[in-house]
């Protein structure tokens, strides 16, 4: 969860931009959490209290306004709708790290995932997105090789891991949807060498920055572990409120903090 975090304030500078390198500061004077981070925190809430995830969702979206919500998502919070509205975005990939965590085996991931989605998310593609997020965060965190991760992704879910960061960078464009977003992801992880490595490869892309870079680090987290230095910076990053919910969350699921 923490490795999703700090990929959010990561590439919370580089959105829009469209950048093509690896060569940036990890944190400079205005990173700062986005959406991914306060609907993430709003997952881990729910996880925690056993809340609504409508309930979780309107609530924060309000405590927190302006961190860059998508059209759609913002509509339903303002319209205090309890409905899905069929999106297919990245959203609900973004915010489903926590699940990962808070359960014991992968069909119950899964469900969760499916169901931290389906709120809003309820298109097929949005709920892919989420599930296959989840899926290689636990997969991650079960100590499974990346070999085993690609190809359990790719059988259960049908994206194409198979290509490398530097053949999608050229031509890859921002670009908001699950399946242009977590395979993009995805191939972040798989093609690093380490957390920080990950995190350049998902800002690299040029496309959604915080939100690639949110998915791949909440991957990364799992699987290497979040460096301590960038621990330190992405809580000190995070209001009282936040910083409060996300550490509960990660004490009881024995998350290093």
């Amino acid at each position: 969860m923490l490795g999703a975090i700090a990929g959010d304030i990561i590439g919370s500078v580089h959105e829009f931009l469209g950048e093509k390198t690896r060569n940036f500061p990890l944190f400079v004077a205005d990173s700062t959490f986005t959406d991914d981070t306060v609907l993430t925190v709003a997952v881990a809430d729910v996880l925690l209290s056993g809340a609504s995830y409508v309930d979780k969702f309107h609530d924060y979206t309000n405590r927190y306004p302006g961190r860059g919500y998508g059209i759609g998502f913002h509509h339903w919070v303002r319209s205090l709708s309890r409905n899905p509205y069929n999106s297919w975005g990245n959203g609900s990939a973004m915010r489903v790290s926590p699940v990962a965590y808070a359960f014991n085996t992968f069909s119950e991931v899964l469900k969760e995932a499916e169901v931290s989605a389906s709120v809003t998310h309820n298109h097929p593609e949005g709920i892919r997105g989420a599930q296959a997020t989840a899926a290689a965060i636990f997969l991650a965190l079960q100590r499974e090789s990346k070999t085993d991760i690609r190809s359990e992704i790719e059988r259960r879910f049908g994206y194409d891991l198979s290509r490398t960061v530097d053949a999608i960078r050229p031509t890859y464009a921002f670009n908001e949807s699950c399946q242009d977003t977590v395979p993009q992801a995805i191939i972040s992880f798989l093609d690093a060498s380490d957390y920080e490595d990950t995190i350049r490869n998902a800002i690299s892309l040029g496309g959604d920055a915080d939100t690639l870079a949110c998915i791949a680090g909440g991957i990364a987290g799992a699987y290497y572990g979040v460096p301590q230095d960038i621990r330190s910076r992405t809580w000190g990053r995070l209001d009282t409120s936040l910083h409060s919910t996300t550490r509960l969350f990660c004490e009881k699921y024995s998350i290093e903090v």
